[in-house]
């Protein structure tokens, strides 16, 4: 495993990498101010250098990396010379500076890249109706006009609606394309889990509170209160920049121990000097099992009180059979599954350790130290739900913290600690304005769960959840902002797929995957050529950020694109967007509200005045508010001050645990539901049944999956299980592209030593992964980090097919990812198994020594 720290200390640029990045920024101050680098001249946005070296302007970190940091840049005769990140007070515990990561620092690298969408451009052997479909992702390019590629596009548009009607139009994103397509009719859309997995449609059946994103676990000044905190599938150092991971270490200096249950020794785990806990994908259900049946085994409430059985009577249904709700079968109960009772199967240590691969003896001490501890974070992130089958996991882990009663007091907690919210939940205490659009709602009710978007594509045929099967024939695929093709399942069926539909359109700031099997791309504008946004990173932050550039070359706003296709569609772009990217900035602003000291009532942000209004030349009303206009937009960010015993503390579930009468959660009973009737009614409807109770249920493409004969342990032909951790050379598969960061971050996968040694494999071999679904290359970095009998492949590598033998080089996860929709829809991005060989063709050249995806027209 990589140690982060070491690795920034001992980075050395190299003569190449200097060369990269000199050479870059040379590129970057040679382009004409004609070509779309003049600062916008309407603005003083900004602080001005001293010496007179440029003006400091917030530019937007937009990516879905996990967390929200500031990020500065100084610009300077209308070009970006400098970056810069929060030095906006003095550094504290309490009241940290909100720094920026690698990836928001190299954000420059990213907008002036050479790889930047020029023009709009069309597939050459590209004609109305798909031409030759099968070249998509390998056809030249060519320069088209804007006026030529919108006319192809709305053309297209009424032909296939008029055609096969509006169903058969999918579109990725929505948003602005979404608003595009619903004013004419409507589109198919699709929804999933995603990043969530299981926890999106499962926690409020159960009555785990908002444990999704907030309110399932304590706030970060109540973290430096727990004596254990247990990072279940969670590593921050990695997934979730900003502040968090130094949150964590107040707590460690507090006096906090930390355990690290995860397939691989994370950087987290070491920062933090945890206690690592190897595990294999997909088993965590297995395990906590195993030491929930030690806990009932060991539990003598005089001697050795492991089990809080005051709690689970008081605030749960369904953990034993004096405790189920009415019409359930008292055999049912929790308890009796632990125990064997009825299915002569007691879920031992042993019996879990066959299954997770940890040691027995060592499932028995964790379970001492969690039921044994006063005040326990029992915390994970969502990659352990991001599984097939993964909403067992979801039920056992929140049953863990029930059985134990770590729930609802100072040091006590149980939930999702990811993303913004990681290490420090609770209610937003300062939250920014809306736009002042209105979404135009989608006449058509086809929503595709993102498992069978490209089977429904080439079957015609998809479940609508709750609904049952329903017909489609999707001839038409628009991608607006995301980038389905690359970040969902099985991309060689979404290859397939898209070569098989009549039109397929994009918008990108650079060649990304769907824009390179699109049939017309459409060159959008980044967040720093747009006017502005207002954004929220964690619970005591508001960032905004500003125009930076004008659109380069002929790049245009999300808006301005679909204003233009409005208008070749005979629509009305204003009855659609009435007010101003402008005024939706401004009116962001003006709606920011931020606590008041008494921790419950709201005041505005910003103090807004007639010369603001007027300077601005919107529409707006003055207002009384924290800070002037100028003063918030100049700094980029307000933060709350914190501090201990402050009125903006948070205890998850302490209204609930205080009077669960009057505050009840918001499962059907009102309370948290080991059984959970609602569950398992909606999976008659879903996908595969679900139990009422957490049940260990082998997850397809699993641990299982890997042996020809589970019993007998013969391996099968897939003996390796896959999963993808989040990696820091980019957000998902956003900033793959930037060269230094591909210097930085390779992107191996990672292979234990003994299984490296089985193979014959060495560091830096090229191996190759294989499996049912797809091929792809990579080299091995081999290291006693990681579980035995397991691969970590990170996530978003953007994937690069040798058309000649459908063999990918680029490492993209999904290549490996199965189709399969399980429970109620989740996605299954951290199931998959695979073949590991080393690999007898060319070896792998450097990602950085790749030639760029540079379009020259």
């Amino acid at each position: 495993m990589i140690d982060l720290v070491s690795k920034i200390k001992d980075f050395k640029m190299t003569r190449r990498s200097f060369i990269g990045w000199s050479s870059a920024l040379a590129a970057t101050a040679a382009i004409p101010l004609g070509r779309g680098l003049v600062a916008n001249a309407q603005t003083t946005i900004g602080t001005k250098e001293s010496g007179g070296e440029g003006v400091w302007k917030t530019a937007a970190c937009w990516h879905n990396c996990g967390s929200r940091c500031l990020n500065k840049v100084l610009v300077k005769d209308g070009v970006v010379i400098r970056q810069k990140t929060d030095d906006t007070h003095t550094d504290s515990p309490d009241y940290p500076q909100q720094r920026g990561c690698l990836r928001g620092r190299s954000q420059r690298r990213q907008v002036f890249n050479a790889d930047r969408l020029k023009y709009p451009m069309k597939r050459k052997n590209w004609a109305p109706g798909g031409g030759k479909k099968e070249l998509r992702g390998k056809d030249e390019w060519v320069r088209i006009s804007w006026d030529e590629a919108l006319d192809h596009i709305a053309s297209e548009i009424k032909r296939i609606k008029n055609k096969y009607g509006n169903e058969s139009i999918y579109v990725s994103g929505g948003a602005d394309i979404g608003n595009v397509l619903s004013t004419v009719g409507g589109y198919t859309a699709s929804t999933g889990t995603i990043s969530w997995g299981a926890w999106l449609y499962t926690y409020e059946m159960l009555g785990v509170g908002e444990g999704l994103y907030v309110n399932a676990i304590n706030d970060r000044l109540d973290l430096r209160n727990s004596q254990l905190i247990v990072l279940w599938g969670v590593n921050p150092a990695w997934s979730t920049m900003g502040s968090v991971t130094y949150n964590y270490l107040q707590a460690k200096k507090a006096g906090a121990r930390f355990i690290s249950i995860n397939p691989l020794y994370t950087d987290s785990a070491n920062v933090f000097d945890a206690e690592w806990v190897p595990i294999r994908p997909g088993t965590d259900d297995a395990l906590a099992m195993g030491i929930m049946y030690t806990l009932l085994k060991e539990d003598n409430p005089h001697t050795n009180p492991l089990v809080k059985w005051d709690f689970l009577n008081k605030y749960t249904i369904g953990f034993d059979k004096d405790h189920m709700p009415a019409g359930a079968d008292p055999k049912d109960n929790y308890k009796d599954y632990l125990l064997g009772t009825y299915d002569g199967v007691p879920k031992t240590p042993e019996w879990a350790a066959d299954i997770c691969g940890v040691d027995p003896n060592r499932i028995r001490s964790l379970a001492r130290d969690i039921g044994g501890t006063e005040r326990v974070a029992l915390l994970t992130g969502w990659a352990p739900a991001r599984i097939n089958n993964g909403e067992g996991w979801v039920q056992t882990f929140s049953t863990l913290g029930m059985m134990t009663g770590h729930m609802g007091s100072t040091g006590n907690m149980t939930g999702v600690s990811c993303w913004e919210y990681a290490g420090n939940n609770g209610p937003m205490l300062i939250t920014g304005g809306d736009s002042g659009l209105v979404p135009v709602p989608n006449p058509v009710t086809n929503v595709i769960n993102e498992n069978q978007i490209w089977d429904a594509v080439l079957n015609g045929k998809f479940l609508q959840k709750g609904e049952g099967e329903k017909k489609v024939n999707i001839q038409m695929i628009y991608h607006n902002y995301n980038n389905h093709l690359q970040t969902r399942s099985n991309i060689p069926k979404g290859i397939e797929a898209h070569r098989k539909v009549e039109f397929v359109v994009a918008n990108g700031y650079a060649l990304t995957t769907v824009a390179k099997y699109a049939d017309i791309v459409l060159p959008v504008a980044t967040q720093w050529e747009t006017e502005g946004a207002v954004r929220g990173g964690n619970r005591e932050i508001l960032i905004n950020w500003s125009k930076i550039i004008e659109p380069l070359y002929e790049s245009k706003t999300d808006q301005e694109i679909a204003k233009a296709l409005l208008k070749k569609l005979g629509q009305d772009p204003n009855a659609v967007y009435p007010i101003s990217e402008k005024q939706q900035y401004f009116n962001q602003l003006a709606g920011s509200k931020v606590v008041k000291d008494n921790g419950v009532d709201f005041e505005p942000l910003c103090t807004i005045t007639e010369k603001d209004i007027k300077d601005w030349g919107v529409v707006g009303t003055p207002q009384k508010g924290r800070i002037p206009l100028q003063e918030f937009v100049n700094q980029g960010i307000y933060q709350v001050p914190r501090k201990p015993g402050d009125n903006f503390g948070f205890i998850a579930y302490k209204d609930f645990i205080d009077d669960p009468v009057g505050h009840p959660v918001s499962s059907e009973s009102g309370k948290f539901e080991i059984y959970c009737k609602a569950l398992h009614e909606a999976s008659k409807k879903a996908f595969s049944e679900i139990s009422p109770i957490p049940k260990y249920v082998p997850k397809v493409d699993g641990y299982e999956s890997t042996f020809a004969d589970f019993k007998t342990k013969k391996k099968g032909k897939y003996p390796f299980q896959v999963f993808n951790p989040h990696y820091l050379r980019r957000s998902h598969s956003t900033l793959d592209n930037v060269p230094q960061l591909r210097e930085a971050w390779p992107n191996p996968v990672y292979i234990s030593k003994k299984d490296a040694k089985d193979l014959g494999i060495k560091d830096g071999d090229t191996v190759m992964l294989s499996n049912e679904h797809g091929k792809t290359l990579r080299p091995a970095k081999v290291v006693e980090t990681i579980m035995p009998g397991t691969v970590a492949l990170p996530h978003g590598a953007w994937v690069d097919i040798d058309e000649a033998t459908g063999v990918d080089r680029a490492g993209a996860d999904n290549m490996l990812v199965s189709f399969t929709p399980t429970g109620l829809g989740t996605s299954g991005y951290n199931t998959a198994h695979c073949n590991v060989e080393k690999w007898t063709g060319e070896p792998l050249q450097e990602d950085v020594k790749w030639e760029q995806r540079i379009i020259k027209l």
